[in-house]
């Protein structure tokens, strides 16, 4: 078997775990939620696996009375599981007695709520500081306690690093794959998605072309709120047929239950003077290298510059014409973002006014509301420019600016003198 590497929502897990009696560990196929969680368990149950489905089917207590911790994997196959836990879990509040984890949420299944009785955890793909790159320097964690921590370090990983770590992906099944092999992988990771995924969440899929083609035009919308109404217009086929917006609705809806989009919300606070912010998400596929195999790149064609309007014509209407690289980055840094939040019980948003004259990246919002603003950049260095809507921001709230930082592709973390940390996206760490 092999070795074992600690995620950051180890510590999560195990924090939980100490006081609370179920857990639902969720997120797409292939983030490695089964041998997270297997590491916990005393008994585990596949319902993936049809004699393990037809034992929970017949009768749950099969699986609730077996040796504790319990692991139910792809427990999305029989929703009734989930009621029956939560029934175990009103009769004995001991900690530590069942893992649920789902690769999709159900289809048809009679609820979904265990407030108080089953607590659901988020888990992604690995980010960076989870990659085999150099040791993160500076923790989100530091930075989101608003005391100004001191920014050093440096890196030999640059630009083509980057593109190699958008490609290779973050599923860590398939890390140790190359060339033709990762490819094939990923692939066929899309080709399930629309073969057989779509199909276990109750929905027939009549024209698969036309569903592929509005993945690919959501691809190309990565790290843009480009509407939906532009993204089922780029899906159109080289015939003129364009999916119709209840179909182009449901391939949303059901990818969401899927975890494979992975939008960014607008950030709208709720307690200062901020207004005219716009609600649209900021899209962003579950990991980038799907985005990038759906638009047909490899690393050269990143490093090159391909737009993604060359990537993919069916994508053409994309709200900017900068290199796809740029899009990727972004993508890239907001998944190593958001795992690091959720290690600090944050949250991430993005900020957008609706003229758009002011757009950060990322928001990350702490529960008391202050926030810590980050701007994603394809560059080594960093100008006055693009420092801007990071200092508008903290003119307009102040104190409730915790701090301020540009990720790059740099090689040295330092502070401006107007404040601003400079980090390297290999230097940031949970």
């Amino acid at each position: 078997m092999k070795e074992y590497k600690t995620r950051v929502i180890d510590a999560e897990l195990d924090e939980l775990l100490q006081s609370l009696p179920a857990l639902a560990l969720e997120g797409p196929k292939g983030v490695g939620k089964s041998e997270t969680c297997q590491r916990r368990a005393h008994t585990t149950f596949r319902l993936d696996e049809l004699a393990q489905r037809a034992i929970a089917e017949a009768d749950p207590a099969n699986v609730l009375t077996a040796p504790r911790p319990v692991l139910i994997d792809e427990w999305q196959y029989v929703p009734a599981i989930w009621d029956a836990v939560r029934r175990a879990v009103d009769a004995d509040h001991s900690a530590n007695q069942f893992l649920l984890a789902g690769s999709a949420a159900p289809a048809n299944a009679p609820t979904h709520s265990g407030a108080a009785r089953i607590i659901t955890v988020r888990m992604r793909p690995l980010s960076l500081a989870e990659r085999e790159v150099p040791t993160p320097t500076v923790s989100l964690q530091s930075l989101l306690l608003g005391e100004r921590p001191a920014i050093a370090g440096q890196t030999d990983i640059g630009l083509r690093e980057y593109a190699h770590e958008i490609c290779r992906s973050g599923f860590p099944g398939i890390r140790h794959l190359t060339g033709r092999a990762l490819r094939a992988q990923l692939d066929g990771y899309l080709q399930r998605i629309v073969d057989r995924d779509f199909a276990e969440q109750g929905y027939v899929v009549r024209r698969p072309d036309a569903l592929r083609r509005w993945l690919t035009a959501f691809a190309a919308a990565t790290a843009t709120c480009t509407t939906f109404e532009k993204i089922r217009a780029a899906a159109t086929s080289g015939e003129g047929n364009t999916p119709t917006k209840p179909t182009s609705n449901n391939y949303r809806a059901i990818l969401e239950q899927l975890w494979i989009l992975d939008s960014v919300p607008g950030w709208l606070p709720s307690r200062n003077q901020l207004a005219r912010l716009t609600q649209s998400p900021k899209h962003h596929l579950a990991d980038p290298a799907l985005a990038a195999r759906l638009l047909g790149v490899d690393e050269r064609a990143l490093l090159e510059g391909t737009t993604a309007a060359q990537a993919t014509a069916n994508a053409s209407p994309t709200p900017r014409d900068g290199a796809l690289m740029g899009q990727l980055f972004e993508s890239l840094v907001t998944l190593s973002v958001r795992v690091y939040a959720q290690h600090a019980e944050a949250r991430v948003r993005h900020l957008r006014t609706r003229d758009g004259r002011q757009e950060i990246d990322l928001i990350v919002e702490r529960d008391d509301q202050k926030v810590l603003a980050i701007e994603v950049k394809l560059s080594a260095t960093v100008t006055d420019a693009d420092v801007k809507h990071l200092l508008w921001l903290r003119d307009q709230l102040g104190a409730d600016v915790l701090d301020l930082v540009i990720i790059t592709t740099g090689t040295h973390c330092y502070r401006r003198k107007d404040g601003v940390a400079v980090i390297p996206a290999a230097l940031l760490g949970p």
